[in-house]
């Protein structure tokens, strides 16, 4: 049966037209095999998935609280849908068949996936994020992880009722936004760092305007007026590449109110920091990092690698940036949540630090740190310090 849909394949290529359902039927009938009707409209039904989006992943991907789709091989298909990884019964029915699928949507968005070019990172149309790995590089067989958009940001009411934010933290994060401080929504891959940085940035005044610079698309604000910048990588010959430092660079040209950097993770921290200094008010952008204690250490080693001195990136870093939120999820896939907001301040020893303000504790408390003060004064009157409490045990 493989060598007969093999030549439906090679028939359909030849064609050259869409493979519509009734094109795929018109071509079972022309390879003049003895197949009942009920035959023809199943294999009818599998070339169709196999040429038509995402092939056998389509209903996962429609199921409205998928929000990852990860496949690991043609025997392993998991989804994420807000409680964790679940492994779900979908199989390929070989290892040829996934691979086509992969190929067909990169492809699609107009990359290369092959033998010579094994890896691919790109962004399907309808904005899902789309990575593939063929082997020998993925050793059990092509791996393909699938993001899906979320079709508009959350509210602060809604990460509140989600448990994400307590409700006095959201008061807290607001003010962020209205007070024009620059920040950094930071965590670990899948703490909900775009998530909560779409939110904040529909908050932002409605005759502002936000240039956004990513990677790959995935902040979705609700907001009037919001300007997308997108990387692009090189093509086959390696020109034609577009990074987030010529990105960063071109936004400033473009009457920015606010600057938000996706995901901060190569030299374009130079350009940010440079311009976060240069009256550009309420720059924001995301980090990965561990902890918030991490932040100075992650910032200095990318600056650095980009050509800048120790000192001359502390010296840009204290300037620049005002505050760090930072998240984690729970154990186990669990919930994601802000667990503490901190302040940058430059030390005795000149270099900058993390200054605790408040931290958030598993139950929603705000408890307020050494820094609280400091940061409600850089707020004005915009929150409220909530009373320390001892944290000793």
């Amino acid at each position: 049966m493989n060598k007969f849909s093999d030549a439906v394949r090679d028939r359909l290529a030849d064609a050259g037209a869409e493979p519509t359902a009734g094109r795929v039927a018109a071509a079972l009938r022309a390879e003049e095999r003895l197949l009942g009707d009920r035959e023809v409209l199943t294999l009818a039904d599998e070339l169709c998935a196999e040429f038509v989006g995402a092939g056998p992943l389509e209903p996962l991907l429609r199921a409205p609280e998928v929000t990852d789709v990860l496949v690991n091989g043609p025997d392993e298909v998991w989804v994420e849908a807000g409680e964790g990884l679940i492994r779900t019964s979908m199989r390929f029915p070989d290892e040829a068949s996934l691979r086509r699928l992969a190929q067909r949507l990169t492809a699609a968005a107009g990359r290369r996936l092959d033998d010579a070019a094994p890896y691919a990172d790109a962004r399907l149309p309808g904005g899902v994020r789309l990575h593939a790995v063929l082997p020998p590089v993925a050793a059990n067989g092509t791996c393909l992880s699938l993001r899906l958009p979320r079709r508009r940001a959350f509210t602060l009411t809604e990460l509140v009722e989600a448990g994400a934010i307590p409700s006095d933290g959201a008061q807290l994060l607001s003010a962020l936004v209205s007070a024009r401080v620059a920040f950094l929504v930071t965590g670990g891959t899948g703490t909900g760092k775009t998530t909560l940085l779409s939110c904040l940035l529909s908050l932002a005044d409605p005759g502002e305007r936000l240039l956004l610079v990513e990677d790959s698309a995935e902040l979705s604000p609700s907001h009037p007026h919001v300007v997308r910048l997108e990387a692009r990588p090189p093509n086959v010959e390696g020109a034609g590449g577009v990074d987030l430092l010529d990105l960063v660079r071109q936004a400033l040209r473009m009457r920015p109110d606010r600057l938000v950097v996706g995901e901060v993770r190569g030299a374009e921290v130079v350009v940010l920091l440079g311009a976060l200094n240069t009256g550009h008010e309420g720059g924001c952008g995301t980090l990965h990092a561990n902890a918030a204690a991490d932040v100075p250490a992650r910032l200095e080693a990318l600056a650095c690698a980009a050509g800048l001195s120790r000192e001359a990136v502390h010296s840009q870093l204290a300037a620049a940036l005002d505050v760090v939120v930072h998240l984690v999820r729970e154990p186990g896939g669990g919930r994601r949540r802000v667990a503490e907001v901190c302040l940058l301040q430059r030390g005795s020893d000149g270099l900058v630090e993390v200054v605790p303000a408040v931290s958030v504790t598993p139950n929603g408390t705000l408890i307020a740190a050494s820094g609280a003060q400091l940061l409600a004064n850089r707020l004005g009157n915009r929150w409220k310090c909530p009373p320390t409490r001892d944290q000793s045990p």
